[in-house]
């Protein structure tokens, strides 16, 4: 395969997962801030969630408001914005056409009919409730892909650059979900434990669809370091470090195996794979969670770069 090619696959994945990932952050972050003023909480979430999405920069930048409307607007439909839910989307599609024969027609047509509904939207949100049926929309579509391409693409070298590519991205997305909880959206004042620090962390889970596994796993009343324990090291959610991790490993051993080489990406992903074998959730609040999660960041977007070296360059 052409290193355009796999780049272009593993850019689909990254791009679906981010626009999939923008859809249940805006969802989750119009959870907190229904907070009422009174209960002391959600002054912060639109900000949280421009956190959570790595755009307080790129939202500074345009010198409007942070406030509900200006915030989803910019998450969602804003040209202007590589990442929002409208570029992501668009960026799919473009390298969907560009590798349009390494596609099965199922896949194809779930991308270029996800890029054809959102861009009817336009660049504006007239209401509330459109923004309701644009992200249900956008959930609904990245999962019509992910159907699609498991139960129509060969398992080969196109099918693993783009489960490859979603799970870096997904490993990136829940590790500054958690982040963004634990060092920014907890008012100073607000004990941890407390009523408004339970509404948060209920919010983080549904946020990945993990409330209902963590209910199974822990049988036991929301607690921090417990859904830290399920969003990091527990391999049953598919959105955990640990679980991306393990697809990530596999994805990069069943291309060393196809191409018979391997490289620095494979030692970087085996390194971040023990040590999250090797976890422990008390060690990891003992070291502090922010710190764990601020390097985890780091190494995985290293590994990212080491994967675009050693096959997309």
């Amino acid at each position: 395969m052409l290193s355009r090619t796999a780049g272009n696959l593993f850019w689909i994945g990254r791009y679906l997962e981010r626009a999939d990932f923008s859809a249940r952050l805006i969802e989750a972050t119009q959870r907190l801030a229904a907070l009422p003023s009174s209960y002391g909480g959600a002054s912060n979430a639109w900000e949280s969630a421009l956190a959570a999405a790595c755009q307080i920069d790129a939202f500074a930048a345009t010198g409007l408001a942070i406030d509900e409307h200006e915030v989803t607007e910019f998450l969602t439909l804003n040209a202007g914005n590589p990442s929002s839910i409208r570029s992501c989307l668009e960026a799919a599609r473009s390298n969907a056409r560009a590798v349009r024969t390494a596609l099965t027609e199922e896949a194809w047509e779930a991308i270029n009919t996800a890029w054809l509904e959102v861009s009817r939207y336009g660049t504006h949100l007239s209401s509330r409730e459109t923004l309701a049926q644009l992200i249900e929309y956008v959930k609904h579509a990245v999962a019509a892909f992910d159907g699609a391409a498991n139960r129509t693409m060969l398992r080969g070298d196109a099918f693993w650059f783009i489960n490859l590519g979603a799970a870096i991205e997904r490993a990136d997305n829940s590790a500054r979900l958690l982040d963004v909880k634990y060092h920014l959206l907890l008012p100073r004042d607000e004990p941890v434990g407390g009523s408004l620090d339970y509404f948060q962390w209920t919010t983080i889970l549904r946020t990945v669809s993990a409330m209902t596994a963590y209910r199974w796993v822990y049988n036991d009343s929301v607690k921090p370091w417990l859904v830290a324990d399920l969003l990091i090291l527990n391999r049953q959610i598919p959105r955990s470090l640990a679980a991306c991790y393990d697809e990530i490993l596999r994805h990069l051993d069943l291309l060393a195996s196809h191409s018979g080489r391997r490289g620095p990406a494979h030692r970087l992903a085996s390194a971040g794979h023990a040590r999250l074998a090797g976890g422990n959730i008390d060690a990891i609040f003992g070291q502090g969670l922010h710190e764990f999660l601020t390097q985890f960041i780091i190494d995985n977007n290293r590994l990212g770069e080491a994967i675009a070296e050693q096959y997309l360059f």
